[in-house]
């Protein structure tokens, strides 16, 4: 089955918002690299962050997903205020992200990689993996049985006993994502996922991501290839120099005068 994007979701204030951040401002020693920053992601949405670079892309996740320490700004996740002090909690809170470099356990197998990811929701903690009690060992194997339908869902099932690191690179994408999946997060946060891909891999994330969407999650990413946000999105943000310079539907911010100049040059617009 093909997975389309379709037009922007026109009722889009008709929905929850998912993330909500205003007033977001970073800096580091004499440079601001974020002033004033909003974002409001409704609900099943795939939001685009983009920006040249430099523009605080990634400073701005580092920030939600609590690698760095914002200066100033609130944070509410499905309604409820939340503090970005550590990624472990913000993991907690429903946030999961990719990176840009890929960051898994090269050594594990495809299958322990998203079991790692899966103990964020587990209950029977340390002392349960060392006593191996019946509730511990039950809890382990629905965390295997899990893990093995997110494989499946990203397309790698058949990887299951790989070693990450020999898988090949969009696959590697494809098992960060599922592990981020493991989280149960309310929303999914990518960071360059289509960066170092091929024009076939770069095809299959996006159906991969509209699949995602069309079951509900809620996805915010940080994407260089135009063309990609362009057709994937809902609603995009345009940073440049760390302030917001432009925010609407992709045909919008096409059009807009000052993101033509500041990112997509007369060509690519």
């Amino acid at each position: 089955m093909t997975h389309t994007a379709g037009s922007a979701i026109d009722k889009g204030q008709e929905t929850p918002v998912m993330l909500d951040i205003a007033g977001v401002g970073k800096r580091f020693g004499g440079l601001q690299a974020l002033s004033d920053v909003s974002l409001r992601v409704h609900q099943g949405q795939v939001y685009g962050l983009i920006g040249p670079n430099g523009a605080g892309k990634t400073t701005c996740f580092n920030v939600i997903t609590g690698l760095y320490q914002p200066d100033a700004g609130t944070f509410r996740l499905a309604g409820k205020p939340y503090s970005p002090s550590a990624p472990h909690k913000v993991a907690q809170a429903g946030i999961a992200r990719t990176f840009q470099n890929i960051r898994l356990f090269g050594e594990m197998s495809a299958l322990e990689n998203v079991m790692v990811g899966r103990h964020v929701r587990t209950r029977q903690g340390v002392l349960g993996a060392i006593l191996r009690h019946k509730a511990a060992r039950e809890e382990e194997a629905g965390i295997r049985r899990r893990a093995m339908e997110l494989l499946d869902y990203v397309g790698i099932a058949r990887l299951d006993n790989r070693t990450a690191r020999f898988l090949s690179y969009g696959d590697q994408r494809r098992l960060e994502i599922a592990r981020a999946l493991a989280t149960d997060p309310q929303l999914l946060a990518l960071d360059e996922p289509a960066a170092g891909m091929n024009a076939t891999e770069k095809l299959a994330l996006r159906e991969l991501l509209l699949k995602i969407k069309a079951d509900g999650k809620t996805i915010l990413l940080i994407e260089h290839d135009v063309k990609l946000v362009m057709g994937l999105c809902d609603r995009i943000t345009v940073l440049d120099y760390g302030k917001p310079i432009a925010e609407g539907t992709p045909a919008e911010v096409q059009q807009n005068p000052a993101v033509i100049e500041a990112y997509l040059g007369g060509g690519d617009a």
